[in-house]
């Protein structure tokens, strides 16, 4: 046994030295892996509900729809037949897109023409929400 043990250490002789590792640097900290969501699992099929309903169609405040008289100045605008504040806005907006009326810089702004500065007041400009309140006041 005694040589096996001289042979052994022969062999550790002849291989050659192994080489120190060089200096560690900090471990740059890597971003923590993704956690995956575990697999789900197929959802049984389900039944199929009878037929739908349809949504029910949504039905407009009653004060907005109340048909309403507009000023004479008003009335040069969008024409003198009662009609609900909503037709109103839109046939002011029509009028304004008609004639170019909105402000090409800042949408929101509307620069009123003669028509329009007698129903806004005399004010040469006015937002589109101020707009909405200005109107009010000529309808009865």
């Amino acid at each position: 046994m005694a040589t096996a043990k001289k042979a052994s250490k022969k062999t550790a002789d002849k291989k050659p030295a192994a080489k120190k590792p060089a200096a560690k640097k900090p471990a740059a900290k890597k971003p923590a892996a993704k956690k995956t969501a575990p697999a789900k699992k197929a959802a049984p099929a389900k039944k199929k509900p009878a037929a739908k309903k349809p949504a029910a169609k949504r039905k407009p405040n009653a004060a907005f729809m109340k048909a309403m008289t507009p000023s004479a100045v008003l009335a040069a605008v969008v024409g003198s037949a009662p009609m609900p504040r909503t037709e109103v806005t839109k046939k002011i907006w029509d009028y304004i897109k008609k004639n170019k009326l909105q402000d090409s810089i800042n949408r929101r702004l509307i620069n009123a023409d003669e028509k329009l500065k007698a129903v806004f007041g005399g004010k040469g400009k006015v937002s589109m929400f101020e707009m909405t309140k200005l109107v009010s006041n000529h309808l009865k």
